[in-house]
């Protein structure tokens, strides 16, 4: 991975930073005002369990950054509903992050010098900072611990484009994007971080319907408060994020969703628990015990009768600051996508436990394995890379420490294999990861 070409700008995101706390600030009254903050359960207020001798962790605090959107809710509801308490750690601070590279920049220095020890982030950012890919060539080793949850995700695309055929299968979808190069404008596609999840399910997507997201159309990064101001002043013409952000720009008229991520690839694993590998090396206890917090809410997050309470407590002030409105039908696995279609269904929905394949939780390695294959299919990592992926994810990927904290808590659907077998996406293709260069080579768009 170290021949990665470095293109990411630290100024860019650091330079956005004050641009998107105006933004959320702007926005929060846009669809009325969010409910009053939600007071947290604290450690004297929690209802402990008697861990034995051997589990109690060796410190009882640890600083977890997330971003304001849906893959964050176990963390929030983790500490709102004091499950962290209950295993020990009584004095867990969930940081809200100003954008993905802030997250970035505060994991290198790590909580003692005031940023964090861990916590949630796209695949394969863990990856890259491991291997000082976007810490300035810093190798700050990191442990993928648990997948936070599956779907979430959306693509939305601005009004200007409806009716226009952009449907999750797109006839004459080269048509389209060779007409707006040819009057003058490249079509604009977003993302918040560079080389991560959410670029990766907007190029799926693009490629499968036969555009070349690096000649067919113009890709940026922009954090995801600013999407509806340059939705707005069609400076952006389509965006991939999680949600509020997707539903929030159908509900204020601004666009329409052609495609949610989860009919791109149905139980596909988003977003990620990842902690400092020195942090998990020390505090190995400690380690699990935020585990075990994080996988008894997300059990809870998972109860569909526990969902209009979880709307209520993220979407408060001190978490996503946001109108209930926009969070409690997609949470429901209902999408009024915008443009006549409606989609009613659960298994669409955020899921966080389990789904129909199985467990959400596990971090399986095969699915960082696909993560990797996909940056070589982009150039984003060199070919080589493919060749020791899988020695580089044992290295990172610590689903032996997922395993031993469910036994431990006694929780069901621990998977016995560390790969969830084959997968297949909406236009066919398939991703064997016995065989990651059988799916390179079927791909015909590709940069590798």
């Amino acid at each position: 991975m170290s021949g990665f070409n470095n293109n990411f700008s630290r100024r860019r995101f650091l330079a956005t930073a004050g641009a998107t706390a105006l933004s959320s600030v702007l926005l929060k009254g846009c669809l009325g005002n969010p409910p009053e903050d939600t007071p947290t359960i604290t450690s004297s207020q929690a209802v402990k369990i008697n861990l034995p001798p051997e589990q109690v962790p060796e410190i009882n605090t640890a600083r977890l950054g997330y971003l304001p959107i849906v893959e964050a809710a176990p963390l929030v509801i983790a500490k709102v509903k004091g499950f962290f308490a209950k295993y020990g750690m009584d004095n867990v601070e969930i940081s809200k992050q100003a954008n993905w590279g802030a997250a970035r920049d505060n994991v290198k220095i790590g909580s003692s010098a005031g940023g964090i020890d861990g916590g949630q982030w796209q695949m394969p950012m863990p990856y890259l900072i491991s291997e000082g890919i976007i810490t300035d060539s810093l190798k700050i080793p990191m442990y993928v611990l648990l997948q936070l949850n599956t779907h979430g995700n959306a693509i939305a695309i601005a009004d200007k484009h409806k009716n226009k055929g952009l449907t999750l299968k797109i006839d004459k979808a080269k048509d389209f994007f060779e007409k707006t190069k040819s009057e003058g404008a490249k079509f604009k596609a977003a993302y918040t971080f560079p080389k991560a999840n959410q670029e990766f399910w907007i190029r799926y997507w693009l490629a499968a319907n036969g555009v070349d997201p690096d000649t067919d159309v113009e890709l940026l990064t922009v954090p995801a408060a600013q999407t509806v101001a340059n939705m707005k002043t069609g400076s952006m013409d389509a965006f991939s994020t999680g949600d509020p952000w997707p539903y929030r720009i159908v509900k204020e008229k601004i666009g329409f969703i052609p495609a949610l991520t989860a009919e791109i690839w149905k139980g596909h694993p988003e977003e990620y628990l990842a902690l400092r590998a020195d942090w998990v090396d020390k505090y190995p206890k400690a380690t699990k015990s935020l585990l075990k917090a994080i996988m008894e809410a997300q059990q809870w997050c998972d109860n569909f009768d526990n969902r209009k309470e979880l709307v209520q407590i993220v979407s408060g002030q001190n978490y996503f600051g946001v109108s209930p409105e926009i969070l409690t039908d997609p949470m429901m696995g209902k999408y009024d996508m915008g443009d006549g279609r409606v989609i009613d269904d659960k298994t669409m929905a955020p899921l966080y436990w389990k789904d129909a394949k199985g467990s959400v939780s596990y971090p399986y390695q095969s699915h960082d394995l696909w993560f990797i294959t996909e940056s070589v299919r982009w150039g984003f990592l060199p070919k080589e890379s493919l060749a020791t992926a899988k020695d580089l994810i044992k290295k990172v990927n610590r689903e032996d420490l997922w395993r031993e904290a469910a036994k431990e808590a006694g929780f069901p659907d621990i998977p016995t294999s560390t790969s969830r077998g084959i997968e297949e996406f909406f236009d066919g293709t398939k991703f064997d990861p016995e065989n990651p260069q059988a799916y390179l080579d079927s791909l015909k768009i590709k940069k590798a």
